[in-house]
């Protein structure tokens, strides 16, 4: 069972707050920028992400009905600012492995003690093409 509602409440308030602003810059973390399936609200959710197969694997350690992980899904896609760089995501998908075994050794302790053994794949976006030219300006 992943972690405690509560505690996720608690982490929502404070704990959330001191680790955005890091978040972005340090191996292992990130941070999903995602919006509101029905505010349109604009989030920033520090997360635990790792490198997988053409995209990015975050460790979900609230489980898979966390709002994050819905409005992601909701939408296709989010945006991942990690070690100073913004990545546009899509395609997310959930999983889960009880071995946890795509995680470095200690994480992956950390996770199977916690039983935060879902994750959520998504692949990053191709750059996006100029769109076809305007008008030719006139002589």
């Amino acid at each position: 069972m992943p972690l405690p509602r509560s505690l996720a409440r608690f982490n929502r308030v404070v704990t959330n707050r001191l680790a955005r602003p890091v978040a972005g810059y340090l191996p292992g973390t990130a941070v999903v920028e995602h919006r509101g399936r029905r505010s349109g609200r604009r989030y920033r959710t520090p997360v635990l992400v790792f490198g997988h197969a053409g995209g990015y694997r975050i460790a979900l350690t609230y489980g898979p009905r966390t709002d994050w992980v819905r409005n992601v899904r909701a939408a296709g896609g989010c945006t991942l600012h990690h070690r100073g760089r913004r990545i546009d995501l899509v395609d997310p998908v959930v999983g889960r492995d009880p071995a946890a075994g795509w995680a470095p050794p200690g994480v992956r302790r950390v996770l199977r003690a916690t039983g935060s053994v879902e994750f959520l794949d998504t692949t990053v976006a191709p750059p996006s093409r100029p769109g076809p030219p305007g008008p030719a300006p006139i002589a």
